[in-house]
């Protein structure tokens, strides 16, 4: 199923591929629709909002603005405003999903919306995508636990405590916001890059056209294999590799790429360090 919101009077109006992606979606996962929509608070929001009320089938939900955008660690995003339609590109895909280790989620999701948008692309552990050490999207991946016949679903954030045991059907809201155009630096710690600058032409939806049944395919693929399947493609893409990084508790050292689970492996004065907390902040300090 498909369903696009209506533009209010005056906007601009985006020629949103969403036919083409159910179609491509569809053979594989019956059940997903798309829905674009002309404003929301947040796509991860409201797919949350959903499945703590029992609707746990799957779904790409975009929105041409977000008011209350967030990112990781409960960051506000940046998304595009009424009057710069098109200038982000966010989107929020819900699916059920059961798998023994959801470790290295958001790095398979990186991986596959870098091979969908250019060579150029890197990945910044663990959730980020960077052009030339500039921020041009970021992931924030969520979960509850797909329990329908309850009145309420848990919730939890992927990698910390709450939601489902190892193995239980959880279902999995992956949120991307995608700059498009240029974007202010204004309040962010990490200044802004952007698609265009790698390719002029490109707008909001062409490159969700892009990224959208891949990604599926690449989560599908995951909750297979887990991201030893991504690890060597991460690798080629990895922004941290042998530089000089600095945890948020202080910890320095050398990163030394990613193992099998995704851990970011970093030589410190102490010996090899595996860091996986979902609280950790990791920047090059060079």
């Amino acid at each position: 199923m498909v369903t696009v919101g209506a533009m209010k009077p005056g906007g601009r109006v985006l020629q949103w591929p969403a036919e083409a992606i159910w179609e491509a979606v569809a053979p594989t996962l019956p059940s997903f629709t798309v829905e674009v929509l002309p404003s929301i608070d947040s796509t991860n929001t409201e797919l949350m909002r959903r499945a703590r009320a029992g609707q746990a089938e799957p779904v790409l939900l975009v929105a041409e603005t977000q008011t209350v955008g967030r990112g990781r660690l409960g960051r506000a995003w940046q998304g595009a405003t009424p009057a710069d339609i098109g200038a982000t590109l966010t989107f929020s895909l819900g699916l059920p999903l059961q798998m023994a280790d959801w470790s290295g989620l958001s790095l398979a999701v990186g991986v596959s919306v870098v091979q969908s948008l250019h060579p150029d692309l890197q990945l910044k552990w663990p959730n980020d995508v960077w052009l030339h050490d500039r921020k041009l999207a970021g992931i924030l991946i969520e979960t509850a636990n797909n329990a329908p016949v309850l009145a309420t679903a848990a919730a939890g954030t992927l990698g910390q405590p709450g939601g489902a045991g190892i193995g239980a059907m959880r279902y999995a809201v992956i949120g991307v916001g995608i700059n498009i155009a240029p974007r202010t630096a204004t309040g962010l710690a990490t200044p802004p890059a952007w698609l265009q600058e790698l390719e002029p032409g490109i707008d909001a939806p062409a490159a969700l056209l892009r990224v959208a049944a891949p990604l599926v395919q690449a989560v599908q693929r995951f909750e297979v294999q887990g991201f030893a399947a991504f690890q060597a493609a991460f690798l080629q893409r990895d922004a941290l590799a042998s530089r000089s990084v600095s945890l948020s508790d202080g910890t320095q050292g050398l990163a030394q790429g990613v193992d099998s689970s995704g851990a970011l492996l970093v030589h410190t004065s102490a010996g090899l360090t595996r860091v996986s907390s979902a609280e950790v902040s990791v920047r090059p300090s060079t």
